[in-house]
């Protein structure tokens, strides 16, 4: 199996150093960045296959380097949060994070993430080429991984809203829960209040400008649904 190369940026040297040591014992390649300069460096020199980003750094914080990376990129991201950064980590998610983690962590924890969202990554860098997605006004491309609208209106889409948009798509007029969902976008099961979910579909709602719920639509205590019917292209 291909040896998956991560990227830690952390202005921590203690906790780049563990998670270095860690993680190379686990099987990955590991770089390390201490601030936004050293991660761009790092990304001009090394393919990388996912990168955990600390929200607290010197210079350009997290978000403002998550943000840019979205522009360019759909790698994989995990946050690295203060236990008490709620709003961070729902800003993380808007501005296109994967999955986000507590400082508090444990190495194992951790490291499931990675897993899950490496496997979530693989499954959607398989889908057939040239294949699209119509329905309503709006046509998916599965592989430029854009939404565009009839009126020219072009959209890229994160890691997470690609994957959520793909699901709900392949699974027209269908209840999915809200461990369906989570299993999705970052490979384990919805936590009892994950505010993570909500967050993500009220992105994808953003981009439909779907304010009255029509297209996506909030089964209560239970999950979403996609209410069209899509045309598969190749």
């Amino acid at each position: 199996m291909e040896q998956k190369t991560l990227l830690v940026v952390d202005d921590n040297e203690e906790i780049r150093d563990a998670l270095s040591e860690y993680l190379t014992r686990s099987g990955f390649i590991v770089h390390l960045a201490e601030d936004g300069d050293a991660m761009w460096q790092c990304l001009a020199k090394h393919d990388v296959n996912l990168i955990i980003l600390d929200i607290m750094l010197p210079g350009d914080d997290g978000l403002t380097l998550c943000s840019k990376i979205r522009q360019t990129s759909h790698v994989p991201i995990i946050m690295l949060t203060a236990v008490t950064d709620e709003i961070d980590r729902i800003a993380g998610l808007e501005i296109g994070a994967d999955d986000y983690i507590t400082k508090t962590f444990s190495p194992r924890e951790l490291l499931a993430r990675i897993k899950a969202l490496l496997r979530r990554s693989q499954f959607t860098s398989t889908i057939p080429l040239n294949r699209k997605l119509r329905f309503l006004d709006w046509t998916f491309d599965t592989v430029k991984r854009q939404l565009s609208h009839i009126d020219g209106n072009a959209i890229k889409l994160s890691g997470s809203d690609y994957s959520l948009l793909l699901m709900m798509l392949q699974n027209p007029n269908k209840l999915l829960s809200r461990d369906d969902i989570a299993q999705c976008i970052w490979g384990r099961d919805a936590d009892p209040f994950e505010r993570g979910i909500d967050v993500q579909m009220s992105r994808l709602r953003k981009h439909f400008n779907d304010v009255d719920r029509s297209l996506i639509v909030t089964v209560r205590n239970k999950g979403y649904m996609l209410a069209v019917d899509a045309i598969s292209e190749e």
